[in-house]
């Protein structure tokens, strides 16, 4: 099925050139069209934007349009496949906004990977967008263009690792319920420490990170305690191995400073998130694990555990990135309805409160959750709608 699928895909992106085009919104079939959509008519709207920058939110596309922007360095599970190859996916992130939250996207694929070079380039283009959504940029330079973007005026929110944690937190807040368990009780393991893992971390601590450094937010719920670990183990303070992001990380997570590896450190936790690799959660880890245990094996194309395996083991709820299994965490289910939000309120950023209150908006829209559905699917109704709304709400 996969093969055939893959196959598929690229046999209609290929017929369509992709799958994006330009609509005219207006007609231009006579000399009075043009005299108004072009010159010399469109020389006022250009005097009003000149005297009020604000004003071009209202008299051009600016102000529903979102940029995609990737330098190609984490595309899906595919790595850095380069800035080319990254367009599919920036085509379909535009695509998705366009058919869930009737946003207008246009996808940019650049040809640096140097932080400051995209950061000057986020900059440059700003002028023609209401928000930007940096995407399938690897960490820790994501974090480094993020923080130094946010005050631009308009949003720059990087999916990879917001809309991620959104969707994450929603699903565990459900799952908690299904396993009868709080929420602020829960005890976490994340594994995998790039731009989701970290974003997922601070987002269940109730932290978040900007650019002098990581801090707790008032108001917002978190888990009892939560450990990040990576390649090499328990990411905890007496590690010197650490880059500045872990290290703040380290300042508010693992609480008893564990060290160790996956297989140590989750012995007893109630939660694993894996947003890793393949094959990364074994069964004797699932079955060390708290009773009724909850595991989100994340990992794309292939995930750390199957489910059945993850079942078999002891997990009580399971959850994948996959649509060909129940509980698929899916980035779609946040994003549209968060720069739905962005339009509508012209936010200059995306808050910490603000992500909180989008998951719990999705994670209300499965009234009664059960094992096999903790979490919306991405063709239910509204998804955008709900999201947007608390966010906006929540500013």
């Amino acid at each position: 099925m996969s093969n055939q699928i893959y196959q598929e895909s690229v046999e209609i992106h290929r017929k369509n050139i992709g799958k994006l085009g330009t609509i005219a919104l207006l007609p231009v079939k006579n000399k009075r069209d043009l005299s108004l959509l072009y010159t010399p008519g469109v020389a006022e709207p250009c005097r009003v934007i000149a005297k009020d920058k604000e004003e071009s939110f209202q008299l051009t596309s600016r102000g529903r349009t979102v940029a995609v922007i990737s330098d190609g360095s984490a595309v899906l599970g595919l790595g850095n496949i380069g800035p080319e190859a990254s367009l599919p996916v920036m085509e379909g992130k535009a695509l998705l906004m366009k058919e869930f939250a009737g946003i207008d996207a246009v996808p940019i694929a650049i040809s640096t990977q140097e932080p400051k070079e995209i950061i000057n380039f986020i900059r440059q283009i700003a002028p023609s967008f209401v928000g930007i959504n940096i995407e399938d940029i690897s960490a820790p330079r994501c974090f480094e263009i993020e923080a130094a973007t946010q005050d631009l005026g308009i949003t720059v929110f990087h999916d990879d690792q917001h809309g991620t944690a959104i969707v994450v937190t929603a699903a565990l807040y459900n799952a908690a319920r299904v396993v009868g368990k709080k929420f602020e009780d829960l005890k976490v393991v994340v594994v995998g420490a790039g731009a989701a893992g970290t974003a997922i971390a601070l987002m269940l601590l109730g932290a978040e990170m900007n650019q002098t450094g990581c801090q707790k937010v008032s108001g917002v719920a978190s888990v009892k305690d939560l450990i990040l670990v990576d390649s090499k183990g328990a990411i905890h303070n007496g590690r010197t191995d650490l880059d500045i992001y872990k290290k703040d990380i380290a300042a508010y997570s693992n609480k008893e400073q564990k060290s160790g590896s996956l297989a140590e450190i989750i012995h007893g936790a109630d939660v694993v998130i894996g947003v890793s690799r393949a094959g990364l959660i074994s069964q004797e880890m699932v079955n060390s694990m708290a009773k009724d245990a909850i595991v989100f094996a994340m990992a794309n194309p292939e995930p750390e555990i199957m489910p059945d395996l993850a079942k078999a083991a002891g997990a009580m709820v399971v959850a994948t990135g996959r649509s060909d299994f129940n509980n698929q965490i899916n980035n779609v289910l946040a994003f549209p309805g968060v720069f739905r939000a962005v339009v509508d309120g012209r936010l200059p950023r995306i808050t910490t409160k603000m992500k909180h209150a989008a998951a719990m908006a999705i994670a209300s829209l499965v009234a009664n959750p059960t094992t096999e559905k903790v979490i919306p699917e991405p063709f239910e109704p509204n998804i955008a709608k709900v999201v947007s709304e608390a966010i906006l709400k929540a500013r």
